[in-house]
């Protein structure tokens, strides 16, 4: 899988996607993540890649075409499945969106910065739009970090123990059951019993009651779509 990633500000995503388990998948050669920085693509001899916006507004917005001639650049040398916008006003990450994503071959990430991006990237380049929550971050290189995690640990061979994720919070509509190591007992302390009884029909029966009690009490809307 190859995940190219956009952004003018291309050092906040160097230290996110260069350890733990993206950084070990990278070097298994499991993904190629390459980082392009826009001001390669910037406009005058400043490289700028940012103006003020048509109708007064404040905050600057990135231009149309340095974002256009990079995208350009990299299709021309493959094809991309999905270009995607990280964005607050767009449809919220999902387990399902990541897990549809982590079985796509090349995608684009396009990072926002400032005010936004002019709107002609988003109505006639941009394939999907993603958001991370109902709030606003300096940028889209955060998000787009934590979107390339949630698709790159589900790719066969990140993780050490594959059937992990399959136990994940959301993967099927519940939030995931508590979970202990050792010791059994700490500072007065237990695990609960069921978990030291060797009974795998045992365990997972409190599992499934774990993980429906926690989704009813922490996120009961949930419920709905399970």
């Amino acid at each position: 899988m190859r995940i190219d990633i956009i952004s003018a500000v291309p050092e906040l995503l160097d230290s996110p996607l260069s350890h733990s388990i993206v950084g070990r998948a990278c070097k298994k050669g499991l993904v190629d993540i390459q980082i392009h920085n826009l001001r390669d693509y910037g406009l005058g001899p400043r490289r700028n890649v940012d103006d003020y916006s048509y109708g007064g507004d404040a905050g600057m917005v990135l231009c149309v075409e340095p974002v256009f001639n990079l995208i350009n650049d990299l299709k021309a040398q493959r094809d991309y499945e999905e270009i995607i916008f990280m964005a607050p006003d767009a449809p919220v990450l999902t387990q399902a969106v990541a897990n549809e994503l982590s079985l796509k071959g090349n995608i684009i990430i396009l990072c926002g910065h400032y005010k936004g991006i002019d709107q002609r990237i988003r109505d006639h380049i941009v394939t999907r739009e993603i958001s991370i929550g109902d709030f606003v971050v300096s940028g889209g290189e955060i998000p787009a970090a934590l979107l390339t995690d949630a698709i790159v640990r589900l790719i066969p061979g990140a993780l050490t123990d594959e059937t992990s994720a399959l136990s994940d919070s959301f993967q099927d509509g519940l939030l995931s059951a508590p979970v202990y190591t050792r010791p059994a007992e700490f500072n007065g302390w237990k695990v609960p019993e069921v978990l030291l009884s060797g009974n795998p029909k045992l365990i997972r029966e409190w599992q499934d009651a774990q993980a429906l009690q926690r989704t009813k009490d922490l996120r009961p809307e949930l419920l709905k779509k399970f």
